[in-house]
């Protein structure tokens, strides 16, 4: 049996798409792959593979002892992806952006959850062959379609008019998601419901954090800001929700989308390239303000697109389930064991 260790610090901010991925992996791996790997999390004893999930220093300084095995790195982002995400002055947002790919190069092989990172890593020096694209996943067990009466329950249960269209975005508050477009379709459009399921998981270090504050603090009516929600809650909004928005201006793979996508719940995002090698097809796509607002305009109306959406979800949603993703995981884990 293979051994594997898990570095991670993923769960230690609370609202993160990180965190969210690297509990759907470890879920999938103690439930349907316990008789082929052995998994322990920040432990130091040797290990077959040892598959980093954070970059935090100390993991870093890992990578110099033996016994770590084959180096497995998850790429969740680059340092161009955190622009809008956090404020970080000059010198220290320079070395810090150096630090993220000097750890990323320490790696033996490298995952990513979009393949049009794969260029970019290898722009910064990294070898095409040492790269792997694996997609995000969400559980069925976790994220589900309820029926129309439960969603009227919910709606209830969270003080959601039962007769207004309902627009839901998920994800940390931060400039880099779109969240004030989200809050000027919401100003816009006041005969609609506008909520955004999310925190600000990182404080003041978040960008634009002045402005947003002050919105989340005193809202339209027609927009309310929940907080960050743990996820047992989270599948309620989605199910509640007529229509998931992410108006993010940069991603890698949303977990936020997948799990809209196994709840069925229609989907509308910013058209961005990187969506295009992977969920193109999948949602609405709006490429900027404007176009997201014609849309608004349209689908509360439109039984046909919103059906049509609905089952573009589904679709989707098959394609990033838990069964689909268990079969890559297992090969490729193994087949790391055989180049280590």
């Amino acid at each position: 049996m293979l051994k594997i260790n898990m570095f991670s610090a993923a769960d230690s901010v609370k609202g993160q798409g990180v965190g969210s991925a690297y509990n759907e992996l470890m879920n999938l791996l103690r439930t349907r792959l316990t008789k082929e790997f052995s998994v322990t999390v920040n432990k130091y004893g040797r290990a077959d593979l040892t598959h980093y999930h954070t970059i935090n220093f100390s993991y870093y300084l890992s990578t110099f002892l033996p016994g770590r095995g084959r180096k497995i790195g998850y790429v969740h982002f680059l340092p161009e992806t955190l622009e809008g995400s956090l404020t970080i002055p000059q010198p220290f947002r320079a070395i810090f952006y150096r630090y993220v790919i000097a750890f990323y190069k320490r790696m033996d092989h490298i995952v990513v959850v979009n393949p049009t990172f794969i260029p970019k890593l290898v722009a910064y020096g990294i070898p095409e062959e040492k790269v792997t694209y694996i997609p995000n996943f969400v559980s069925r067990q976790e994220f589900y379609p309820v029926d129309a009466e439960r969603k009227l329950a919910l709606r209830k249960q969270y003080h959601v008019d039962p007769q207004t269209f309902t627009i839901l975005g998920t994800g940390q508050i931060q400039e880099r998601k779109g969240l004030f477009d989200f809050i000027k379709l919401a100003r816009e459009n006041p005969d609609l419901q506008f909520i955004w399921a999310g925190g600000f998981s990182f404080g003041r270090m978040t960008d634009g954090y002045a402005k947003l504050k002050k919105v989340v603090d005193d809202p339209p009516a027609n927009l309310s800001f929940p907080g960050i929600v743990d996820r047992d809650r989270l599948v309620d909004y989605y199910n509640l929700a007529d229509l998931f928005l992410l108006p993010s201006f940069n991603e890698l793979f949303p977990m936020s989308v997948l799990e809209a996508f196994s709840t069925g719940t229609p989907v509308m995002l910013r058209d961005l390239e990187l969506y295009h090698a992977i969920i193109s097809g999948d949602y609405a796509p709006a490429k900027d303000y404007a176009e997201m607002n014609d849309l608004l305009h349209e689908l509360p109306t439109d039984a046909a697109a919103m059906a049509h959406w609905h089952d573009r979800s589904i679709k989707a949603a098959d394609r990033y389930s838990e069964e689909h993703l268990t079969d890559i995981w297992r090969e490729f884990y193994q087949q790391q064991a055989k180049e280590g």
